[in-house]
């Protein structure tokens, strides 16, 4: 069997963590097993389209590397791949089931449906409309909704994520196939797709398994047979009891990246959420990704979105990266003030600070000072817990010994880092005292990397003179 998968979303908004784990884990499936990953739109429902979404979307998975096989875009072998441009295959599957006597068209207005689920209401029983099934339908001629006739049975069936699974016969009701607008339904349309493109695994999301019988009375109804299938729990928010939402961080995953999240990262953070391999590992390639993943590791329960691990796992993914490759991925975040740099003075920064990233987004605060002389701002040092407790005349008085040792220095990092330490004895200074002041004094700048380094890449002229302007600004 070639295993071909596929991610089918609809064009109503964008691409959030919920609907990339969709995608991420049946890409992996298909890339493990050397088969085809398929994009398909689905926009059966025209009232919810939101105009640009579909660009959005392919957008959004070319940026993470989830590559398909097949798609909207480029094409493939079952083109089209947007169901709006494949109304007349479900017209012919529906007929199939309309000359077998599984489908009729919907006589009642959506008062007379209302009626009825009023008088189930009432009764205090469960609304089924295969209970008011009329007696002879009309001839189905595209202008009402075409419903399928249901066969209520027992159904047990396996899914790769959730196990045995089994539900009674009482769940099985008769649904839409098409829409009196001549749209077919999702419950529908996915399945005529899938059996025509030939898709061997249905990997989706937990809120469609109360539908799954429906949905294999109808495989049955048409002479297919099941594919398999893995049910996805839902992604939970950080606080573990309720679904991901919007406010809680399921914004669009090009914000993540415009936020200086790599795409390694998002595809390792997302891959997590609900699976491992059984060890400690925590960060992943791509490529061990695709060759660790399983469907049977992925758990049953909800996983917690957790934005401090995507951050730490940020870092890591970080300062894995070659300095080349860091450097080209960062040219678009670097501060204003690094404009008029030489490459091999930025490529000298970086490797200063690459250890200090937690976001690309975090390098302007972490490098502006080496561009641009920072203005003295004492109330860094008045604010810092350690510092506060240095009168300004002790700490003007550090600062005019550091700059006397450091102006018959050598200016290299080891022979700064030889000063720094002599200066800790002949001042009677502990590290986190002396060094957190003197890095202030030169970048007045929340972070830095080591200060011998960043001292040296700045050069003993402009440390002599950032020193003295600190220590001017209090006299």
């Amino acid at each position: 069997m070639t295993v071909r998968t596929r991610f089918a979303p609809s064009p109503t908004g964008f691409l959030h963590v919920g609907g990339v784990r969709t995608a991420l884990f049946a890409w992996l499936v298909a890339r493990q097993a050397n088969g085809q990953f398929i994009l398909r739109l689905e926009d059966t429902d025209q009232k919810r389209e939101v105009e640009g979404s579909a660009e959005h979307l392919i957008t959004s998975l070319n940026a993470l590397g989830i590559t398909y096989d097949e798609g909207p875009d480029i094409g493939g072998p079952y083109a089209p791949y947007i169901q709006s441009q494949r109304l007349d295959s479900y017209k012919q599957w529906a007929q199939k089931l309309i000359d077998a006597g599984r489908a009729y068209a919907d006589p009642y207005t959506a008062d007379e449906l209302q009626a009825f689920r009023d008088t189930a209401k009432a009764e205090k029983r469960a609304f089924l409309y295969r209970h008011h099934r009329p007696e002879n339908p009309p001839a189905w001629d595209g202008t009402t909704p075409l419903r399928f006739k249901s066969e209520p049975k027992e159904y047990s069936w396996y899914d790769e994520v959730m196990g045995d699974l089994h539900t009674g016969p009482d769940v099985i009701d008769d649904f839409i196939l098409i829409k009196s607008d001549g749209y077919p339904t999702y419950n529908f349309a996915h399945i005529v797709d899938d059996a025509e493109m030939h898709i061997t695994h249905i990997i989706r999301g937990q809120e469609f398994i109360s539908s799954q019988p429906n949905y294999l009375n109808l495989y049955e109804a048409l002479g297919l047979a099941f594919p398999i299938f893995a049910t996805m729990p839902h992604i939970m928010a950080e606080s573990g009891n309720k679904k991901l939402g919007k406010r809680d961080g399921a914004k669009d995953v090009l914000d993540y990246l415009r936020d200086g999240y790599l795409p390694e990262t998002l595809i390792n953070f997302i891959a997590s959420l609900g699976w491992n391999d059984g060890t400690e590992q925590e960060i992943f390639s791509r490529d061990e990704l695709i060759e660790k993943f399983s469907l049977g590791r992925v758990q049953h329960s909800g996983a917690r979105f957790d934005e401090q691990r995507l951050l730490w796992m940020n870092g890591q993914h970080i300062r894995a990266l070659s300095l080349d490759d860091l450097y080209a991925r960062v040219a678009d975040f670097w501060p204003s003030s690094a404009k008029e740099a030489i490459e091999d003075h930025k490529k000298q920064i970086l490797t200063l600070v690459q250890d200090r990233l937690k976001t690309l987004a975090d390098l302007p605060i972490l490098t502006d000072y080496f561009f641009v002389t920072p203005t003295p701002d004492w109330a860094m040092v008045a604010d810092n817990k350690q510092l506060a407790k240095l009168s300004t005349d002790e700490a003007v008085a550090l600062l005019t010994a550091t700059h006397a040792a450091l102006d018959t220095s050598g200016f290299d990092s080891e022979s700064i880092q030889n000063t720094l330490n002599t200066l800790l004895e002949t001042t009677g200074q502990k590290p986190g005292i002396l060094f957190s002041l003197i890095r202030l004094a030169v970048s007045w700048a929340p972070f830095s990397p080591a200060l011998n380094d960043t001292l040296a890449t700045l050069g003993k002229d402009a440390t002599l003179q950032r020193l003295q302007s600190a220590i001017d600004a209090q006299k």
